[in-house]
């Protein structure tokens, strides 16, 4: 049976597959070899991808896009309400503070969760994919950004099974972007390389160190930004424009969806534009009370609106080479991937920060993560030829994971940069004397105190023996699998009683009979 690779982005998705001894970018319908990530619903019918986005300007409110920065998130995140303040369509919270779409869909209202519209992008990549091989296809290795939280990782396969899918693999990004350059490079026994995955796509930016030799293909360390992407250099250009607009006509056409989606389109038309040229213009006629609207931008303006933004690409990417404790001298090739890094600054920047060494374009930016997931689809599937099914991927953990102790402190128990799959132990204690039950948050991130980072879930563990706080001992093990989800069980050591972690969105609150973990000071504090 085929296994596809399906690259799930935030503006547009691509799906591969291997096929006579290398792989095909499935085209869809419109004979396009990427697909908008984007569903709408209409009186009549509901679309998807390349239909969905010729109407969006018509249709705003009911047209839902970049659903990728939702999923997994909680509605009352900061990065979610300044997303909802500029889309079109209506998101609202709905049980345990998850973010609903509310749409009209035949003269009805209805709401969706982000893994059901994420869904429907999936099951689009899908019915692409069997309409090419003329047969059915279920198994699949689906990508995300490599900072994805565990919750946006669930979520995505989640999604993923409600369109029909069986995931073989939950991929990260600039992994399956490295297989993408270096598959062909396997037979190379002899030459390491230091390859550095350069992912700014849509809506997300990744940045990682990949070793390659003998076909295996090593994460040494990731960093990245999982709101940070095209949607963010075209919201900065619709803002310049809805104030020059303010300002010459004195009138405010934020209040305006359809208005603004329009705008919206011609940015990120000029954008594009800007990627070769040193000026475009951007027009929309009758924008905004029968006002046409037509103004000039130059390659200068567009770099210094959003030069905060390209800056954070070249911290993030220093950050990168200080976890994997590498000088810049020592990288072999820089790899472009997403199609944002078309933008001239951003190859400028880049390249200026490694001395003006070349960048490799060799493989097409839109496609490479789609590729590499192909690859790995295969590989997984037992497809592929003998070279490479030697192939080895060795990921890591973006993120350090841990629980939080007495007084809100994070006390890492898995740090972040640590390959995967992997599994990790840590001994903590009771605060009180008597206490027979602890119920404990789990997290993520790299501050020192919990409420800075991100909440996972929380898991609870009752029948301990009663004793003097600091005496029991409570055995709480963390283990990632090779799709870098997270499970978390704790055990008392002395009776044996065990609760694994439920994953929830709310955030709970302790009782005054739950108290939380305190580590211990003594040499068993940490299990190897």
């Amino acid at each position: 049976m085929a296994a596809i690779g399906i690259d799930l982005g935030t503006t547009y998705s691509c799906t591969g597959i291997w096929q006579h001894n290398r792989v095909e970018i499935i085209v869809n319908e419109q004979g396009n070899r990427t697909t908008p990530s984007c569903v709408a619903f209409t009186r009549h019918e509901r679309l998807v991808g390349d239909a969905a986005n010729n109407q969006i300007n018509t249709n705003p409110t009911n047209t839902v896009f970049a659903i990728k920065r939702l999923i997994g998130r909680r509605f009352s995140d900061d990065s979610v309400q300044k997303d909802i303040a500029l889309w079109p369509f209506k998101v609202v919270p709905g049980p345990l503070d998850k973010p609903k779409i509310v749409i009209e869909y035949k003269g009805e209202e209805k709401q969706f969760y982000p893994e059901e519209i994420s869904a429907m992008v999936l099951a689009k990549m899908k019915q692409v994919a069997e309409a090419y091989l003329d047969c059915t296809v279920s198994n699949a290795v689906v990508t995300v950004p490599a900072y994805f939280s565990d919750s946006q990782r669930r979520s995505t396969r989640d999604a993923a099974t409600i369109a029909g899918l069986n995931v073989m693999r939950i991929m990260d990004e600039p992994t399956a972007a490295a297989l993408a350059y270096g598959f062909d490079k396997i037979t190379d026994k002899y030459r390491e390389k230091r390859v550095l995955i350069f992912d700014l796509g849509g809506g997300t930016f990744d940045v990682s160190l990949v070793n390659i030799k003998n076909g295996i293909f090593e994460v040494k360390a990731t960093a990245g930004d999982t709101h940070l992407g095209g949607e963010d250099i075209d919201e900065r250009m619709v803002k310049h424009f809805t104030e020059q607009f303010r300002r010459k006509h004195k009138k405010d056409i934020s209040g305006d969806p359809k208005a603004m989606q329009r705008l919206r389109t011609a940015c990120e038309r000029a954008k594009r534009t800007l990627s070769f040229a040193s000026q475009t213009t951007v027009e929309v006629d009758c924008l905004y009370d029968g006002i046409d609207f037509h103004s000039h931008i130059s390659q200068a303006r567009f770099e210094e609106l959003n030069m905060d933004l390209f800056s954070k690409c070249m911290d993030l990417t220093e950050k990168c080479l200080q976890d994997a404790k590498v000088d810049k001298t020592s990288i072999d090739v820089i790899v472009l991937v997403g199609g944002s890094t078309r933008i001239p600054k951003v190859q400028q920047l880049l390249q200026a920060s490694f001395n003006g060494k070349d960048l490799c374009r060799s493989i097409n930016p839109d496609e490479a993560v789609a590729y590499g997931a192909a690859i790995q689809a295969a590989n997984l599937n037992s497809q592929c030829n003998k070279d490479l099914q030697d192939l080895v991927l060795v990921d890591v953990t973006p993120l350090s994971l841990g629980v939080e102790v007495a007084g809100g402190v994070m006390s890492v128990v898995i740090p972040r940069n640590t390959p995967i799959p992997t599994k990790m132990n840590k001994i903590f204690t009771t605060i009180h004397d008597n206490q027979t039950r602890v119920r404990q948050k789990v997290y993520e991130g790299e501050r020192a105190l919990t409420k800075d980072n991100n909440f996972l879930g929380e898991f609870s563990l009752s029948g301990i023996p009663p004793a003097s706080a600091e005496v029991p001992k409570i055995d709480v093990c963390f283990e990632i699998d090779a799709n870098g989800i997270l499970n978390v069980s704790a055990t008392h050591t002395l009776s044996g009683h065990q609760s694994e972690m439920l994953v929830t969105n709310a955030e709970s609150t302790h009782s005054k009979y739950c108290w939380v973990l305190k580590p211990r000071n003594d040499s068993c504090e940490t299990l190897t």
